[in-house]
């Protein structure tokens, strides 16, 4: 769809409908949130169209009065006159080329906005598509992209094929009769078998996936976190803090689609997993969000979810209940969570940081606060995610036989050993650890015995 290697970075012109139900302060935010996945996907956003509306035009989303202004605004972007933008202000000659809409709209609207004003148009969900096509690295991933874009071209061959009608059939049959079947028609029935192909192949990976976490929780005193949170929150800034592993850390939207696990560092007792998880954002589409259940599957599965918030961006609220809708969507509403409120560093003077401190530790107790660039601060959500398990463990005893001493490792490996103490026979150890280490491993010892 787009160019990455043109010298200069493609022109784009953001329109949005303000409806009734939209305060001004929701509606800025979302356009500056619209401009910055721009910005992602290699754009340049050089001005915005807005309209107030009660309510979307049904044909082409924008009242005709703003089409026609549209329609001005990329000929004379293109002339080179000089052009007033509420982005961009800069006289330039450079085409637009994309017209990006601050809503999901139906495909018909899309086709009739696109043939009105001449310019390719992306809504916001075709936008988010493109970020994830380019972002996603493992074939998980890849494939369930392909999938959310399928999905989002059906209608779109659907609506293609209904304006071809009879002049779009091709024939077919014996002799040529038979109604035949349209280009258009025939693309849409590819789509939904290579949908149905790539289901197979994600139900498979999930197989495989299931296996994995099987595994992972029948290890001794394995426990799992997973970061969630809206997208450039500082999830992976957090991640490398918190396990000293690299994990890519970039200050834009998406940066992280792929689920990382990582131990938690220095490690504990019991030892702990990190997990990454894609960021969440403002009308996700659903589409999206079904196709990467396979990575918010790390939330479900889940001990504690640490609900990582960016503590400096003034609509950190709006941010943080979509997240929480996101979440309440997957069934991971009730999963423990700790508000772990990020970037306080990056509001200005040490008294903003220590106001906006005391008013969110009020408003939401028990949250932390504070700069994943801060070591101190790292140590002390450390300690806060260990004691949230240490205070699961419980205290038991075993006697283990000297014949079953290779069991040893594993009980330091997986326990808080608080004495030793040896006789003839063998060896007693008296530790603490969860509920279901102290089941397993009293299971193994009576079997060795």
């Amino acid at each position: 769809m787009l160019n990455p290697e043109k010298e200069s970075l493609p022109h784009a012109l953001i329109v949005a409908v303000q409806l009734d139900t939209v305060s001004d302060v929701e509606f800025e935010s979302s356009l500056a949130e619209l401009s910055d996945l721009a910005k992602t996907l290699g754009l340049e956003v050089v001005g915005q169209i807005t309209q107030k509306r009660s309510s979307f035009d049904s044909t082409a989303y924008m009242g005709t009065g703003k089409r026609d202004e549209i329609r001005q605004f990329i000929d004379a972007h293109s002339s080179g006159s000089e052009i007033v933008s509420d982005v961009n202000p800069e006289t330039t000659s450079e085409g637009i080329e994309f017209i990006l809409v601050d809503h999901e709209i139906s495909p018909s609207q899309a086709l009739n906005l696109e043939n009105e004003v001449g310019c390719e148009v992306m809504d916001r969900t075709v936008v988010i598509l493109e970020i994830f096509h380019r972002n996603a690295s493992s074939h998980a991933a890849r494939v369930q992209v392909e999938i959310a874009r399928l999905t989002y071209m059906a209608p779109r061959l659907r609506e293609a094929a209904k304006r071809a009608g009879p002049a779009g059939k091709q024939r077919s049959g014996t002799g040529g009769r038979g109604t035949g079947q349209s280009r258009a028609q025939m693309d849409s029935r590819k789509v939904r078998d290579r949908i149905a192909e790539l289901q197979k192949e994600i139900d498979a990976m999930e197989a495989g996936r299931e296996i994995q976490r099987a595994l992972r929780q029948r290890q001794a005193g394995l426990t799992q976190v997973a970061l969630v949170g809206y997208t450039n929150a500082g999830k992976s800034t957090l991640m490398r803090a918190l396990t000293g592993k690299e994990v890519l850390v970039a200050n834009k939207l998406f940066a992280t689609l792929d689920t990382k696990v990582r131990s938690l560092y220095p490690e504990s007792v019991p030892k702990i997993l990190m997990s990454d998880t894609v960021g969440f954002i403002k009308n996700l589409p659903h589409g999206l969000v079904a196709s990467f259940k396979s990575t918010l599957d790390e939330a479900l599965s889940a001990s504690l979810l640490l609900h990582v918030i960016d503590a400096g961006d003034a609509g950190f609220e709006m941010q943080l209940e979509v997240t929480d809708k996101v979440l309440a969507e997957i069934g991971a509403d009730d999963v423990p969570k700790i508000r772990v409120f990020n970037k306080i560093d990056y509001l200005e003077g040490e008294d903003a940081q220590a106001e906006r401190a005391a008013e969110l530790k009020e408003k939401y107790p028990g949250c932390i606060v504070l700069s994943a660039r801060n070591k101190d601060d790292i140590t002390q959500l450390h300690q806060a995610i260990v004691h949230f398990f240490q205070q699961q463990l419980v205290e038991a005893e075993i006697f283990l036989p000297w014949s079953a001493q290779g069991l040893r490792g594993e009980i330091f490996a997986s326990c808080e050993v608080l004495e030793e103490r040896a006789d003839a026979a063998g060896a007693f150890f008296r530790f603490r650890s969860s509920p279901d280490v102290v089941a397993r491993l009293r299971e193994l010892t009576d079997n060795a015995s």
